[in-house]
Formats: structure tokens, C-alpha cells, sequence
């Protein structure tokens, strides 16, 4: 099987997944739109806007690709899938309706309670009035802008004001919050659970934990994840395997009786409680950080998993895993989350250990270099026989970057730590 591959996106998660891909001996040629710094040395770039589907559908056409892989969550809800299938190629991501699981935290509760998935309780509200009046009763509270925000769109309150203020904050969001949902706060661990899934059958990915807020111990606003480990400690193999029955599987059989395909990566973003794991969201797409960990416990071949899933021929069974342990630490832009700065050079690329790989996200080629151009610029990753050599070797690795500004989460798997063995 030859391949020729398109891959959609320009952040970590895809250079990561280029990364992998590139190592597939099946792979005749991998185009990465738009791309970025990275993933460019891995295969070539091209002027293609992500979340325009009749675009991405002509220029896969034009160009005989066989598989598309999306890794940003808005071109799948833009509908990229859905005008790909049109074109008769292949595409692992989920059709537009399936992506609203990510698109509408509203819509993921109602498969979640058709499902009979277990997770906290909710109410969902379109006046603002009602919710505040709703926040402010229960005191501590959950609300989530129900449309998409960039991973900003959850604020955890503990107290009356609090409450009050964050429905007032995602009331402001503009289309993401005309609809909130408010939900129960639960406490725990919070852990990332993604299957990889054929809209019937799925495999599940070791279980990863990502770093939420911009702050050490979990301190500050929330970003879209300050750094991840993975394998997280926190489930047996045994429990992992059992969040697939009980979360992955009845999800894509609802969804398969509403007619929707589940074609792609689900993510269980999940809490667990003394009582069990329970869903906290639904993504339709790889996470990230997560991503960038994941691809380098996975131990075997990326790119024919992937296209099973697309084309509906996922053989389910438990993936390989690489030995040991991966950590990725965040390297962000000052301002980040709320002003990143931007055209900082990055210096220090070149000098990484060997056993360090670095992943660039908001990044762009400059004058023979690397300059920052978001608020996470890149994530640094490195493996070990165990977690805490592999945070050893990624704080090891961050110490060879710069660029004016830089702040990062210095306890990246601590808790992993704790737990573990």
C-alpha cells in the first residue's frame, strides 16, 4: 500500500503528526496545509486554508492525495470531511455533524445522556439572567461557552462571585456563548482518554494527562495546555479498557443510529472521581499537547491505523506502546493566553540534546530563522525508561531554547510522579 497523504493543520499536533507519519514506510509523499516550520522539513507545505472545504476537496482532488488527515477541530466543523467524501478521498476527521460533539458542548451532553456515559450534571441556558441565577444558586459551578473558543471557553468557579462572574465572562464570548452550558463541579484527576475510531469499531490510546492552566500547580487562567505526559498512571490497562466500553463505544453506536459516521479521533476528556471516571467534554480531534507525547509512545505504524479509520476497516485491538515514558513541556509566548507577543526569534533550536525532539506551533520562517507567531510557540518532548527520567530529559532540552519572553510550567507530570508505582 502506497499512500500519499495531506495533512491539515499548522500547530504541534501537527508537526508531531507529521513527524510520525514521516516514519511510515508506506508514505509516498506527505503535504502539510498550511503547515509550519516543521513540518516543512518533513514534507511540503502548501498555500491551503484548513477550514475551506470546497478548497481543501479540490486541491486533494488535483492532486491524487489518498488520505487527508485533519488534526484542528474547525475545519472538521467547517465541513472538510463532508466535502472530501463528496470527492470520493478518503479523510480521517469526522463529518461536520460528528464534529459538532467538539462544536457544541450542548449537543455532546445530549449524546452523553442518550449514551447513558457517565458525566456531571447539567443544565443549558440561552438567557443570561437565567444561568447567573442558576450559577449563583448552586456556587460552585462549571460553565462552558457552548461553541467552539479555543480551549478558553471553560471557567471553574468555586464561590458565589465567581460564579456570577463567569457566566457574565462567557455570556461576553460573542457566538460561543450565546448558549452555556453549566455543569457540576467535579473533583479529581482530569485525564485525556482518545480512541481512534472507524464509526464502529475503535482502539483505545494510552491515557495522557494534559497541563490546563498557565500557572504551576495548576494556577491561573486556562490555556490550551500548558504540556502533557504520557502514560498517565492513573488507570490499569484494564480501566482504560473499560472507559472504551462504557464511554467509547455506546458514543459511536448513538451516533451511527443518528446516521453519523464517527470517522476519526475521539477524545473523553474525563475527571476521575471516587465514584468512577466521569466525561467532562468531547473533542472530534487528536488533543494538544497530548499529541505530541502520544506520538512518541505510540510503537508501531501511524499511517495505517489512520486510514483504516477512514475508510471504515479498523481492526480493534490494543495498539503498541513504546516502553517507558514521554513528557512535552509548552514553551509560551509572554502574554499567553490573553496577548501573546509575536516576531520574538527563537533561538537555541539547533542546540537540543539528541534525545529531545521539539515540536513548533506558533511559529514562522524569518530571515533564515524561526520567529514566534502564537501563544504556544513550540512543545519540547523527550522519552525515558521511566517519567521522571523523561521530565529530566525535557527540562534538560528546554534549557537549550530561547526567545524574549518565554514562559513554561515547570512541573509538567509532577502529579504523574506522585502516583506513580
Amino acid at each position: 500500500m502506497d499512500v500519499k497523504v495531506l495533512l491539515l493543520g499548522s500547530g504541534g499536533r501537527e508537526h508531531a503528526l507529521a513527524w510520525k507519519l514521516s516514519q511510515s514506510p508506506l508514505l509516498t509523499q506527505l503535504l502539510c496545509g498550511p503547515g509550519n516550520p516543521g513540518t516543512a522539513k518533513l514534507g511540503t507545505n502548501v498555500a491551503l486554508r484548513a477550514d475551506a472545504p470546497e478548497e481543501v476537496a479540490a486541491f486533494a482532488k488535483r492532486e491524487a492525495v489518498d488520505l487527508v488527515v485533519v488534526g484542528p477541530e474547525a475545519p472538521l466543523v467547517a465541513g472538510v470531511a463532508d466535502a472530501l467524501a463528496d470527492a470520493g478521498i478518503a479523510c480521517f476527521g469526522p463529518v461536520a455533524a460528528g464534529a459538532r460533539i467538539e462544536g457544541s458542548k450542548a449537543f455532546a451532553k445530549e449524546i452523553m445522556a442518550e449514551a447513558g456515559v457517565p458525566t456531571a450534571a447539567f443544565q443549558t441556558f440561552t438567557d443570561m439572567a437565567a444561568a447567573e441565577a442558576y450559577a449563583v444558586a448552586q456556587g460552585r459551578i462549571v460553565v462552558k461557552a457552548d461553541g467552539l473558543a479555543a480551549g478558553k471557553g471553560v471557567i471553574v468557579a468555586h464561590d458565589v462571585e465567581a460564579a456570577r462572574a463567569a457566566v457574565r465572562a462567557v455570556g461576553g464570548m460573542g457566538v460561543a456563548g450565546q448558549t452555556m452550558v453549566l455543569e457540576e463541579l467535579l473533583e479529581g484527576e482530569e485525564v485525556s482518554a482518545m480512541a481512534l475510531c472507524d464509526g464502529e469499531r475503535y482502539a483505545m490510546l494510552p491515557l495522557s494527562q494534559d497541563h490546563k492552566r498557565v500557572g504551576e500547580g495548576d494556577t491561573g487562567p486556562n490555556t490550551g495546555g500548558m504540556g502533557a505526559y504520557s502514560p498517565a498512571p492513573f488507570l490499569s490497562a484494564a480501566q482504560l479498557a473499560e472507559v472504551g466500553e462504557r464511554v467509547v463505544a455506546p458514543t459511536l453506536a448513538v451516533l451511527r443510529r443518528r446516521g453519523i459516521p464517527f470517522r476519526g479521533v475521539l477524545y473523553a476528556g474525563l475527571m476521575l472521581t471516587r465514584s468512577g471516571p466521569k466525561v467532562l467534554e468531547f473533542n472530534a480531534r487528536f488533543g494538544d499537547p497530548e499529541t505530541q507525547v502520544l506520538m512518541m509512545q505510540l510503537g508501531e505504524d501511524l499511517l495505517p491505523l489512520l486510514d483504516a479509520c477512514a475508510r471504515g476497516t479498523l481492526v480493534p485491538r490494543t495498539l503498541v506502546s513504546a516502553p517507558g515514558a514521554s513528557v512535552g513541556v509548552v514553551l509560551a509566548a509572554r502574554g499567553y493566553p490573553d496577548a501573546p507577543e509575536k516576531g520574538q526569534r527563537i533561538e537555541g533550536l539547533e542546540a537540543v540534546p539528541p534525545d529531545a525532539t521539539v515540536f513548533l506551533a506558533g511559529t514562522e520562517a524569518r530571515d533564515g530563522g524561526v520567529v514566534t507567531a502564537g501563544g504556544r510557540v513550540l512543545t519540547v518532548c523527550a522519552r525515558g525508561e521511566d517519567l521522571a527520567q523523561a521530565r529530566e530529559r525535557a527540562y534538560a532540552a528546554v534549557k537549550a531554547v530561547r526567545f524574549e519572553g518565554m514562559h513554561f510550567r515547570r512541573d509538567i507530570g509532577a502529579r504523574g510522579m506522585k502516583a506513580a508505582p
